[in-house]
């Protein structure tokens, strides 16, 4: 019978390069600096390296020596099925990937619940800097995020803060612009279906206090470009009924509308300040048997395209540019140490959806 067979021990960057009779530098640089190098000779070392069992350089060893992970954190207050789902954050999250494939770096999606404050995977989190994305005022991670000496960049919301680079739209000059639209068209008895207005689950009717006070900045944005057109046209914003939903999904565009033409079942046109509600909506106003638009006029806010597939008139943001921009800011920052906001534009897209009441003699002047 044989002895115990003993595994050979995997060679290490010393045996490798005793190996080869060269310095530990020129293994190094086969991976590090490979422009240090002939092409032949690089090429030796990684075929040694093979046929030795060389797994390359300790990534955790190589980050403590150049204090750099060679990955961005993507902070995300959503489930992490969300960035796959939602077409908004996929649209971001490519172009944000596309900015890192430019700059040869990693992308670590670090997904966390708005309803739990633990953060210590914001701590833990081996990244270079941070994209923000789309998170409240008052989230106990972004606060963490605040704390970690690295360069962050928020996409949409938190805004103002200090020090932090920021991409985005002009949220109330796209509602201000919908609206418009709506009252152009002699809509003023207007029901509203918004996203959450704070981390706590309220799904119910928001009423004015509760809009002007919410933690996410879009959501007052939209809100207020609403508030804006329809005060134009003599509405009075108290009278208008928005209804909240705090998960951002058909099922929950569906319920939202369904609880208000219940309860406000005189409503001409329905806002939702996203598509992914609007289409909820559509779908709601479908099984009631009510026409859209000549019952029920239907509008959004994203530009996704499952909505422009179906002829929603929404107003479009350009998500894979945000995305573009954000890694742009962070990776390309260099020595700046001053903070820059980017504004991307926004376009009504006046779709199927809604349609001017006096082109039927259904124009109404009050509730």
């Amino acid at each position: 019978m044989t002895g115990p067979q003993h595994p050979r021990r995997p060679a290490t960057l010393a045996s490798l390069a005793a190996e080869l009779g060269v310095s530990r530098t020129t293994v190094s640089n086969a991976y590090n600096r490979p422009d240090q190098l002939s092409a032949p000779l690089r090429e030796r070392v990684l075929e040694a390296a093979r046929r030795l069992g060389y797994p390359g350089p300790d990534p955790v060893a190589r980050s403590l020596r150049t204090r750099r992970a060679g990955a961005v954190g993507l902070l995300l207050t959503e489930a992490l099925s969300y960035a796959f789902r939602d077409p908004g954050a996929t649209g971001f999250l490519e172009g944000l990937a596309l900015a890192c494939e430019k700059a040869g770096t990693g992308l670590l999606l670090i997904p966390v619940s708005p309803e739990h404050s633990d953060v210590d995977s914001v701590y833990q989190a081996g990244v270079d800097g941070f994209v923000v994305y789309s998170v409240s005022e008052d989230d106990p991670h972004f606060r963490a995020v605040l704390q970690r000496p690295v360069p962050t960049v928020v996409c949409d919301q938190p805004t103002g803060i200090t020090g932090v680079d920021r991409v985005g739209v002009d949220d109330r000059a796209g509602t201000l612009a919908l609206g418009r639209h709506l009252v152009e068209l002699g809509h003023r008895r207007v029901g509203v279906l918004c996203m959450r207005l704070s981390s706590h689950r309220h799904d119910s009717r928001a009423d004015v206090a509760r809009q002007e006070g919410s933690s996410y900045a879009v959501q007052r944005e939209r809100l207020a470009g609403l508030r804006a057109a329809l005060a134009e046209a003599g509405v009075d914003w108290a009278d208008v009924p928005v209804i909240e939903r705090f998960e951002h999904s058909l099922d929950a565009g569906a319920d939202g509308a369904a609880t208000l033409l219940d309860s406000h079942p005189g409503i001409t046109a329905l806002v939702c300040t996203s598509d992914i509600l609007a289409l909820g909506a559509l779908r709601e106003a479908r099984d009631r048997g009510l026409r859209v638009p000549e019952d029920l006029s239907v509008a959004g806010f994203d530009g996704v395209p499952e909505a422009e597939r179906v002829g929603l008139t929404t107003v479009r943001q350009p998500f894979r540019e945000k995305g573009l921009e954000a890694g742009r800011l962070l990776l390309e920052r260099g020595d700046r140490h001053v903070p820059e906001h980017v504004t991307l534009p926004t376009e009504l897209i006046v779709g199927t959806t809604t349609r001017g009441l006096r082109q039927s003699g259904e124009f109404f002047s009050g509730w």
